[in-house]
């Protein structure tokens, strides 16, 4: 039996321009990040279309303990339905570089049933991750500056919850203190490190409906607590808007292909256990309005992903799932 690294190699790729033009997009739409991978702007999304769609969800009683197995299921499904004529495409998560190099391994399915190129997808793919820990640092770096900027006129924040991001598993830098050194380092706090898929601003972009709406929700970010007990925001910060520029390129669904050529839309990956655990709004919905059957997925179990894919995905789409 060939391993999954062999028969990703051993398959011969389409240019994701003739992808593309397989299931109804324009050429001239396609945004390319190499030959084989390409960036669709989200401004295609017809909701007409969507409605007409059949979006199906993949899920588990008993997910594994490193949650093997739906995303070789959802791949599998859509390659079945092809097969016997039927328009569908996959819509899944990016993987994170963590569990990648853990002992989860990569989030690209299995066997015949992949995205490709699967090392590509597993490891940078078009950087959207990247832009996502740099976002959310950013913020960071601006709050510690905004706090040192402003202590002379006696402000400050009674509690901090914002901390930084980093796509890896470094228990290392969980709880860290910030500010060491000279008085001109900043001020003494204490921080830490989360992994990039359990940043807000990577379930903010998973639910964005577009450009203005992903602006609108980083503005609300709750940051921390003033003295006085007021909610500050990245609003009262002042830097909604460069923030938002950061994600430019990282809001537009991702294209690729699978082992038989097939579409397939692989977005945005907040984690389960601490976010709703889905791939983006706009690629489901991109999927929808280029085929007729959209096979996704939901994080861990039923018991988790599933819920919140209705509670949260469905309501805040309007999508519902057949």
């Amino acid at each position: 039996m060939k391993s999954d690294i062999e028969i990703a190699r051993g398959t011969e790729l389409k240019k994701i321009k003739q992808v593309a033009e397989s299931i109804g997009i324009p050429r001239d739409e396609v945004e390319n990040y190499g030959r084989y991978i390409a960036k669709i702007p989200e401004q295609l999304i017809d909701e007409e279309k969507v409605k007409q769609s059949n979006l199906i969800l993949v899920t588990a009683i008993t997910a594994t303990k490193a949650g093997i197995g739906k995303t070789t299921v959802s791949i599998g499904l859509a390659l079945g339905l092809n097969k016997i004529g039927k328009k569908a495409i996959v819509a899944l998560r990016e993987p994170s570089l963590g569990p990648c190099f853990g002992m989860k391994g990569g989030a690209a399915g299995g066997g015949y049933a992949q995205v490709l190129p699967m090392d590509k997808i597993n490891l940078h793919f078009t950087g959207d991750f990247h832009a996502i820990t740099s976002a959310h640092n950013m913020i960071s770096a601006l709050l510690d500056n905004f706090l040192y900027q402003n202590q002379s006129n006696g402000f400050g924040l009674k509690e901090i919850l914002w901390r930084r991001v980093l796509d890896v598993n470094d228990r290392s830098l969980r709880n860290i203190v910030t500010g060491l050194g000279a008085k001109t380092d900043g001020i003494t706090m204490q921080s830490g490190f989360d992994i990039t898929p359990a940043s807000e601003i990577m379930a903010i972009l998973c639910l964005a409906s577009d450009m203005e709406d992903l602006r609108r929700r980083i503005e609300n970010i709750l940051l921390g607590f003033t003295y006085d007990d007021k909610p500050f925001t990245v609003k009262d910060l002042g830097v909604a808007g460069a923030i938002t520029v950061l994600l430019k390129d990282a809001i537009h669904p991702n294209l690729v292909q699978t082992t038989e050529n097939t579409a397939a839309f692989v977005h945005g990956g907040p984690f389960a256990n601490i976010a709703h655990g889905c791939n983006s709004i706009l690629a489901t919905k991109m999927a929808m309005t280029f085929g007729d059957y959209v096979i996704t997925e939901a994080g861990f179990g039923a018991d988790l992903g599933a819920e919140k894919f209705y509670n949260i995905k469905c309501r805040k789409s309007g999508v519902q799932l057949d």
